[in-house]
């Protein structure tokens, strides 16, 4: 019985030292090593003051800002916790309603918009959690954000384009624009 049981003791000790171990250790250094400002969650700083991460969504509801994609991670918006879609497929009454009270209140936030709402402002990502924003839906809301800041939609179209990211590695993707980057940029007018 020894003969069996020993080694698969010793085994499942030297295993789970390399598993448990020395592996997550060595992946988490050469993480911080290689890729710093990625290993330590991508956050966004105004001097000593954590304002976000470029991951992670926040939301946005007041007028002077670009808004983004709806959360529908629980218990609270953008939970990263709780990193979930809603599950509702397109026939579901309840992502309808949703999805009108949405474009109502984007409509009510912009009534002389009349351009078609882009999907991205009306339906949450499959994480819940999506910091981006297509073109389209940053071009849709400019126009109140221009008003709301007393600004011309020629700069705000200008901070668009500056904050506009290509597809990964030039061809995976579709060019998207960071929410938090984005109003960060208003709040400096940069």
């Amino acid at each position: 019985m020894s003969n069996i049981l020993r080694p698969a003791l010793v085994s499942l000790v030297l295993l789970s030292a390399i598993t448990g171990l020395l592996y997550p250790v060595a992946v988490t250094g050469a993480a911080q090593l290689l890729f710093p400002q990625q290993a330590a969650g991508s956050l966004i700083t105004e001097g000593v003051k954590t304002v976000g991460s470029e991951l992670i969504g926040q939301s946005f509801t007041a007028p002077k800002y670009f808004w983004g994609r709806p959360s529908a991670t629980g218990p609270m918006a953008n939970n990263a916790a709780g990193s979930s879609g809603s599950n509702q497929g397109p026939l579901n009454p309840a992502l309808v309603d949703a999805v009108k009270g949405r474009v109502e209140a984007l409509r009510a936030g912009d009534p002389d918009n009349q351009l078609p709402v882009p999907a991205d402002l009306v339906t949450a990502s499959a994480s819940g959690l999506d910091p981006h924003i297509t073109v389209a839906a940053a071009r849709y809301q400019a126009g109140r954000v221009a008003r709301e800041r007393q600004l011309s939609p020629e700069a705000v179209q200008r901070l668009i384009a500056v904050h506009t990211e290509g597809p990964d590695l030039g061809l995976l993707g579709e060019p998207r624009v960071n929410v938090l980057q984005l109003n960060l940029a208003l709040d400096h007018n940069r």
